[in-house]
């Protein structure tokens, strides 16, 4: 028995999905040995052939056929390869390429990747046929020349997400609930509430690990160990990442000026702003808005 995480190289090349938002690859377990997991900062669509245990924030799901998994880049997980293989397609993507074209609800509000929701559907034969046809056209717009095919692989991703929804999730669940999977899941949920920014006149309420403490009626230290814990990530990293994708949404779809922003985003002066967005992107504001 072996406890890997279901992908191949072309997975741990950040790089290249940072530059482009989206990266899709073939699943074979059989040919591409597989990496020790690690927490990314990316949405994964995979469907899988094989028999294993996915063990998914404080669950484990027994997946035996073929499957369709969501993964919220907020949830560590790791697969428990049962067979001698594994088989299928993935493809990985950030918020920031779902949200390129509009700036609509976050993908955390989605039954699919909402914290403590179930991201796994087993397929029928039909179902599977139908899902892998997707797939193979999101490789192939991948590799393509056309100017339009991120455009093309968005809506592409999005229909996988609507087929998803059309179904019943799986309930086999081993359930292993505590209380630091509970904190941060209220953590997560408080965080995305407090978006999309509707108005420059609107101030975000909450800022800060101790803000969210004191809202959630817990010891900043307690917060902070959970958060750690759960998703791998600070609680401070989670707030300045949706701070820092909030910022991009309003530089890119707004008129605002950049003082506006700032002062939207908690920041009472520009340049605490712009050193802030700096050090996040290795961009000041102006030159992100002017570039986008």
């Amino acid at each position: 028995m072996r406890t890997e995480v279901v992908a191949t190289a072309a997975e741990i090349n950040t790089i290249d999905l940072k530059l482009k938002g989206f990266k899709a690859y073939p699943v074979d377990t059989s040919v591409n040995p597989v990496p020790t997991y690690a927490r990314r900062d990316f949405y994964k669509v995979a469907l899988l052939t094989g028999h294993s245990i996915l063990h998914y924030a404080d669950k484990s799901i027994e997946l035996s056929g073929t499957c369709l998994f969501f993964a919220n880049p907020h949830i560590p997980y790791s697969t428990e390869l049962l067979s001698a293989s594994q088989t299928g397609y993935a493809c990985l993507f950030t918020e920031e390429f779902i949200k390129a074209t509009d700036r609509s609800e976050s993908l955390q509000h989605s039954p699919l990747f909402q914290i403590g929701s179930t991201p796994v559907f087993r397929l029928s034969d039909e179902q599977a046929v139908y899902i892998a046809g997707i797939f193979d056209k999101i490789l192939t717009e991948q590799s393509a020349d056309y100017h339009f095919k991120n455009d093309l692989i968005h809506t592409y991703i999005q229909l996988l997400i609507h087929e998803a929804l059309r179904m019943q999730p799986t309930g086999t669940f081993f359930q292993h609930k505590n209380a630091s999977s509970r904190i941060t899941s209220l953590f997560l949920e408080l965080l995305e509430r407090l978006f999309p920014i509707e108005s420059p006149q609107q101030a975000l309420p909450l800022k800060s690990a101790q803000d969210f403490a004191d809202r959630l009626a817990i010891h900043v230290n307690h917060l902070n160990r959970s958060v750690k814990e759960v998703t791998g990530k600070p609680t401070t990293s989670h707030i300045a990442d949706r701070i820092i994708g909030e910022a991009k949404a309003l530089l890119h779809h707004t008129n605002w000026d950049v003082a506006e922003i700032g002062q939207s985003l908690g920041f009472e002066y520009s340049s605490y702003f712009n050193n802030f967005f700096k050090k996040h992107t290795g961009s000041t504001p102006l030159s992100f808005r002017k570039a986008v």
